[in-house]
């Protein structure tokens, strides 16, 4: 699940600690997620969480919107990992976002910056996996759009872009 990102900022860590210390001792119970981010603004000098978030929302220039944080899904690319050996593709997935998660492991073994027909693409896939469906995976990495091609199909081309954070962890273990 993605969330906007909300920087804080405190002038003096030390102080931050006190005041969230001390709202926390005058509650004198578990506080709930929202009070908990209500504290945080308040020891760090804002209003409140809203204050902290419009004023997070006003400093980001508006090309640049506040991007999503994704928090690792580690069961997941586990279990796409277990469908990799040595880099290979072993296995087609049954889950769908395993499937998108395991043709980012495929996309990071493609070569960046080349061009292919589509016999020599094909031949670049069918090294990269062991189950014998080449055309399957060249057509999904299509639809996934991380592989591009022509309108007719003569040129194929590794599509450059920022792998999504499960995508980075995957990348890295296989």
């Amino acid at each position: 699940m993605s969330r906007t990102a909300i920087p804080l900022q405190a002038d003096d860590v030390s102080n931050l600690a006190k005041a969230l210390r001390a709202q926390l001792l005058a509650r004198g119970e578990v506080p709930s997620h929202l009070e908990i981010l209500n504290m945080l603004a308040r020891a760090a000098g804002r209003r409140n969480f809203q204050h902290l978030r419009a004023e997070a929302l006003q400093a980001s220039p508006p090309s640049e919107p506040v991007r999503a944080v994704e928090a690792p899904d580690l069961r997941r690319i586990e279990r796409v990992e277990r469908c990799f050996s040595r880099g290979r593709l072993l296995r087609w997935p049954s889950r769908r976002e395993d499937r998108v998660l395991a043709l980012w492991g495929l996309w990071s073994r493609l070569p960046a910056g080349e061009s292919f027909n589509e016999r020599e693409i094909s031949g670049v896939i069918a090294r990269l996996h062991d189950f014998g469906d080449h055309a399957l995976l060249r057509r999904e990495l299509v639809i996934s759009r991380l592989l591009g091609r022509t309108t007719d199909g003569a040129v194929y081309r590794r599509i450059e872009r920022p792998p999504p954070a499960d995508a980075v962890r995957l990348i890295a273990r296989i």
